[in-house]
């Protein structure tokens, strides 16, 4: 199959079918992940009661996969066709949220079903998640990168507006098997978009290609390990992953059963990260190039990561407790993005193009590997110490990640992503 032809202008990155076909894929995929990753935890709250150590299990099931096959995820997409890998993880979540929506509807859910799913779909979002990353390296050529990274993130952040506002209102509103059919929707629509990619890939070969799995995984990790860049940024997001997944455990408990905050209400306060994740979107293709990538990725971390700090002094369910938690969901969302689409930049700019998937996932798995012992620890704290107490200890670990940008080598980034000693 003939390749489509890559435009050669920034401004013609949205003149390229596949790059669009890819985009609203990704686009539909996270809207289905979002909402989701909300629905199933959400019904397991407030439709079978689970307490904090439950839900700790469930939130740590669904980051298994991040531990256990994301190092493996990119070994593998490295050899493969990335659209192939992305159609038939969208086609499996259809497969089991379909599912688990049947059982809801026959009455028969219950909390091992919700663990099965969860790790499922887990599990195929690795494959989806790392395989998108590496279509966006093979699709464009590096100087439309920042753009197309943009957008990609910019989709992202949408879905994290949308996904769980419309999670939290479905399951408020209606019941189980609608909201959980909804994500089966979305990633049936990006099933069909991923399909009308026409471009075909160019899979990279490296010399003397190592054939064992072992070796494989070995150089990705080495590669990571040896560069000072990346070792870092994989230290800030295994700190950064843990106590996050601590504090989103504490949070999901905390909004309901200490503010008293309804399904729909959550849904909303926990979507104000969405157009606080645009706007990061949007800074992210601005201010590194002006003020520099380490100065920005330090800022960014230091106040939207400082601003979940202030998530144990609310009380209460009334609109200035709402107003707040939007505005610390709006900043941090914001932040959040900037950080991600800065880093994904910097990543891309020191891989070679025969590792980028292998890097991507040993990135990811340093990182969002931490999760599950995150949601651990989260169900463990609120237990043992209370919402409250929980939040604040986790919060505050959100800190050690900027703490360890600005002990680290990504501090002196200049205005390009590869610029190591820029002031």
């Amino acid at each position: 199959m003939p390749s489509t032809p890559v435009p050669p202008s920034g401004a013609s990155l949205w003149r390229n079918p596949s790059f669009r076909g890819l985009w609203a894929g990704q686009t539909a995929s996270q809207l289905g992940e979002q909402s989701g990753f909300i629905i199933l935890p959400l019904i397991a709250v407030l439709t079978l009661d689970v307490g904090p150590g439950q839900l700790g299990a469930l939130r740590a099931v669904e980051q298994a996969p991040q531990l256990l096959l994301t190092l493996v995820a990119g070994v593998w997409v490295d050899r493969r066709q990335t659209r192939t890998v992305m159609a038939l993880s969208d086609l499996g979540r259809v497969l089991v949220f379909s599912a688990v929506a049947a059982c809801a509807l026959a009455g028969l859910l219950r909390l091992p079903m919700l663990l099965a799913a969860a790790l499922a779909v887990g599990a195929l979002s690795v494959l989806f998640n790392t395989a998108y990353q590496v279509s966006l390296v093979r699709l464009l050529p590096r100087d439309q990168l920042l753009g197309g990274n943009s957008a990609i993130e910019a989709s992202r952040s949408a879905a994290q507006l949308a996904g769980p506002a419309l999670g939290g209102a479905l399951t408020s509103l209606l019941s189980a098997p609608p909201a959980i059919v909804s994500s089966a929707l979305f990633f049936g629509a990006s099933f069909l978009a991923i399909t009308r990619i026409r471009h075909r890939e160019t899979i990279p070969r490296q010399p003397s290609a190592p054939r064992r799995m072992r070796q494989n995984l070995r150089e990705g990790i080495h590669f990571v390990a040896g560069n000072p860049i990346l070792r870092t940024v994989s230290l800030a997001s295994a700190a950064f992953q843990l106590s996050l997944a601590a504090t989103t455990t504490a949070y999901l408990l905390f909004l309901p059963r200490e503010l008293h905050l309804s399904a729909a209400v959550i849904g909303l306060a926990l979507a104000a990260t969405g157009p606080g994740a645009l706007v990061g979107a949007l800074l992210a293709a601005r201010l590194p190039g002006r003020l520099g990538y380490g100065r920005v990725l330090i800022a960014a971390a230091v106040l939207g990561n400082g601003a979940m700090l202030c998530l144990p002094a609310l009380h209460g369910d009334s609109p200035a407790t709402v107003c707040a938690l939007i505005a610390i969901n709006v900043t941090f969302g914001a932040s959040g993005q900037l950080i991600n689409v800065g880093l994904i930049a910097v990543r891309q700019a020191v891989a070679p193009g025969f590792l980028q998937g292998r890097v991507a996932a040993t990135v990811s798995f340093a990182g969002m590997g931490m999760s599950p012992l995150g949601a651990l620890l989260g169900g463990l704290l609120a237990g043992q110490h209370g919402l409250r107490a929980a939040l604040l200890i986790s919060a505050g670990g959100l800190l050690i990640s900027p703490l360890v940008m600005i002990l680290s080598p990504l501090r002196r980034l200049g205005r390009t992503p590869a610029d190591q000693d820029a002031a």
